[in-house]
């Protein structure tokens, strides 16, 4: 966040705490339309039935449902209106969304303001949404009931019409009078047994847009007079440009101005290749301050002592000083990633004397309108976000640099700014998932059980550098203890702590945050101590997961479905890993061959997930698929490192994504649950570099700690 720390233009003095408190935010937690989103509501359609913020009917009999998510592939834009559609009893064919604006009409309960993170849309809006969709019914039979003059008991709802007897009407007949009609302050929602969209799996809403090329991505986005800026950033976290030389710059055909920010030099100009060739010819001398020298080596070893002298307790329970049995030591670690949106990170911006208006794939809407207002010096209220696709957030949309730095561009030129970073610019950006280093000591008794767990974890804190959180006066980050600190193991003796420590890359939310490293190092040291034990892998959890059955369950179901104990072919092992994340509980095996040169190669993946009741099967089996595929990559190939302070990756052909033919089969396992939602878009994640790395280890004996794998380690003679 450095970006708003560091600017020190007239009007612009937002900083890190800003980010959150400049939205105005407050939690939402019922159906109510806000003035704001009843104006909102008329001024889109102002003949249609409007109950409240999400939802309009028309007489055409046209249901619009309007999310206040942003959509990045996680079905948003299909679950949000199931969840209306299921109370309000609408024929989903008649079914159409679109896109909020920016409103505290359309905050996310489960954050009290507009923005999508955190696999919480389905959970947050679950009773809010349902909700919605049971009032505007029960106003819709009010309606009816009237017109019939007869009691709404004796009504019923159906596919978008209300039925007495044998007389029928259409949701869009009675929009009009159910405008007129006084919402009830309680509704039932229904048993679901009677879920007739809910758990089904409809069509996506948004596939026909995306595939006919409708769908508009931040990147689509042209104005009239419309500059396009590309930057030269610091090439060292915290770098500051003391000297300029823009001449050659000015020369390239198309380059319209040079301007200098805190975060680097933009060059704008006509379209995005002159831009490019600009910002590529400038002649810039960094003070790269005191990471001048940073690298990858130094920062495994400052995080290692933060391991080593871990205070920050977590969790403690027995005594961790008597150590007997078998005792089992091990450290793990974890490197710096980047998010690799495959669309590029991009805004634009237009500062006009009235107000602001964006166009960008963002994840928090909310907080941008606030932090703009600060940027551009006027009311929340002139700040208008517009909503894009998001090609691919993964938790790096989320952050505001982008956004900030097109609508401080557009200020300063005067025009309307499309800023868009390089492949290379968003690697070296920062906005990481932490790199980190966990140390553990464990024991197994003679009973064949674990005994003991102590583990330290060295990593940066997600919760200082996010600028609207605080680290608890414990000083546990949680999201650098999750998937740890909270493991479902029944061990009779527990230390887990936190030592926390910043080597200076800004870290961030990236797809599982905390879970994506903590549950491979976790799930890794339960097989080593299962090894120690000379048990089963399977059977060793299991054993001690009694207290813990939605976790048992997935394990179980997962295990069954893979087969777990029957023959494979040659030269293929299985590894098994279970994981809660997100209020979603998921176990994945993953069955794995290694190659003479010590590749792996994953061949088939099998995942049970428990995500409480289900809004659309087939969104989430494709989320556990998306989440697989973006561990694995992790896995085998993810890495930011550093070498004399600059990042050494810069795109695709030194920072690897799984390819097509490397695309295990994945079989999804869906365990019925009458619980309460979980999140689907991260959970699916975490779990599958440890099955892997267990299964590599059921093949050669030997335990890869470190990712990615260092697959020389596997290399044949």
């Amino acid at each position: 966040m450095s970006t708003v720390e560091q600017a020190n233009m007239p009007g612009f003095e937002t900083s890190r705490r800003g980010f959150m408190a400049g939205s105005g935010a407050a939690l939402v937690v019922g159906f109510t339309l806000p003035a704001s989103g009843r104006a909102l509501a008329a001024k889109a359609a102002p003949a249609a039935f409007t109950p409240n913020a999400w939802l309009r009917i028309t007489a055409d009999n046209r249901v619009t449902v309007v999310c206040g998510s942003s959509e990045m592939g996680q079905g948003v834009l299909t679950a949000i209106p199931q969840l209306m559609a299921e109370e309000l009893d609408a024929d989903w064919a008649q079914v159409s969304v679109e896109q909020a604006p920016v409103s505290q009409a359309y905050a996310n309960p489960a954050f009290g303001m507009q923005a999508t993170g955190g696999s919480t849309t389905v959970r947050g809006h679950w009773d809010v949404m349902r909700n919605a969709g049971a009032t505007a019914r029960a106003m819709l039979v009010a309606a009816a009931a009237e017109q019939w003059k007869v009691s709404p008991a004796d009504c019923r709802t159906e596919a978008g019409h209300v039925i007495q007897g044998s007389k029928k009407l259409s949701y869009g007949q009675l929009a009009e009078a159910a405008s007129k009609q006084k919402a009830p302050e309680k509704v039932a929602l229904k048993d679901p047994k009677d879920f007739k969209i809910l758990g089904q799996r409809k069509h996506r809403l948004d596939t026909a847009p995306k595939t006919n090329g409708q769908a508009k991505y931040g990147i689509d986005v042209t104005l009239p007079g419309m500059l396009v800026a590309v930057m030269s950033r610091s090439p060292t976290p915290g770098a500051k440009a003391v000297k300029v030389d823009d001449s050659a710059a000015k020369a390239v055909k198309g380059v319209k101005q040079v301007i200098t920010l805190p975060t680097g030099v933009a060059v704008l100009a006509t379209g995005y290749w002159a831009a490019k060739k600009g910002r590529d010819a400038l002649k810039i001398e960094w003070d790269a301050g005191a990471l001048k020298g940073l690298s990858s080596a130094a920062i495994s070893k400052q995080l290692s002592a933060a391991a080593d002298s871990a205070t920050a307790v977590a969790k403690q329970e027995g005594a961790v000083e008597v150590r007997s049995g078998k005792v089992v030591e091990s450290t793990y670690e974890a490197p710096y990633l980047a998010h690799a949106c495959m669309e590029p990170m991009n805004c634009t911006a237009w500062v006009r004397p009235d107000g602001v208006e964006v166009w960008a794939g963002t994840q928090s809407q909310g907080p941008v309108q606030g932090i703009l207002s600060q940027v551009a010096s006027v009311d929340p209220g002139k700040v208008k976000v517009n909503t894009m696709m998001l090609g691919g957030g993964f938790g790096r949309r989320f952050a505001p640099d982008f956004v900030i730095d097109a609508t401080l561009l557009s200020k300063i030129s005067g025009a309307p700014v499309k800023l868009v970073y390089a492949r290379e610019d968003d690697m070296a950006a920062g906005f990481y998932r932490p790199a980190s280093v966990a140390k553990f000591v464990g024991a197994v008794g003679a009973d064949g059980r674990a005994s003991l767990l102590e583990s330290g974890v060295g990593s940066p804190s997600i919760m200082a550098a996010s600028g609207f959180m605080k680290i608890p006066e414990d000083g546990v980050d949680s999201f650098a203890m999750e998937g740890i600190a909270d493991h479902p193991y029944d061990i009779p003796n527990q230390r887990l702590a936190y030592g926390r420590s910043e080597p200076g890359p800004v870290v961030w939310f990236w797809r599982s945050v905390g879970h994506s490293q903590n549950i491979f190092f976790m799930e890794s040291f339960i097989d080593e101590l299962a090894a120690a034990a000379g048990k089963d892998p399977f059977e060793f959890r299991r054993a001690m997961l009694d207290k813990q059955p939605r976790y048992k369950k997935v394990l179980e179901v997962a295990a069954e479905k893979a087969g777990w104990g029957k023959p494979l072919p040659a030269g293929v092992t299985r590894g098994i890993a279970v994981a809660q994340s997100f209020g979603s509980y998921v176990a994945e095996v993953a069955e794995v061959s290694i190659g003479a040169d010590g590749t792996p190669k994953v061949h088939r993946v099998v995942a049970a997930v428990d995500c409480g009741m289900t809004v659309n099967p087939t969104i989430i089996e494709r989320q556990i698929e998306g989440a697989i595929v973006y561990g694995l990559s992790a896995a085998l190939y993810g890495r930011i490192s550093y070498k004399d302070g600059r990042v050494e990756q810069g795109n695709f052909h030194d920072y690897p994504v799984l390819r097509h033919n490397e695309m295990p089969k994945v079989e999804v396992h869906i365990v019925a649950s009458s619980e309460r939602p979980g999140g689907i878009g991260e959970p699916g994640t975490p779990p599958i570099a440890p099955a892997v790395a267990n299964a590599i280890f059921a093949a050669t004996g030997k335990r890869l700690r470190s990712l990615p794998f260092d697959t020389s380690q596997l290399r044949k003679a």
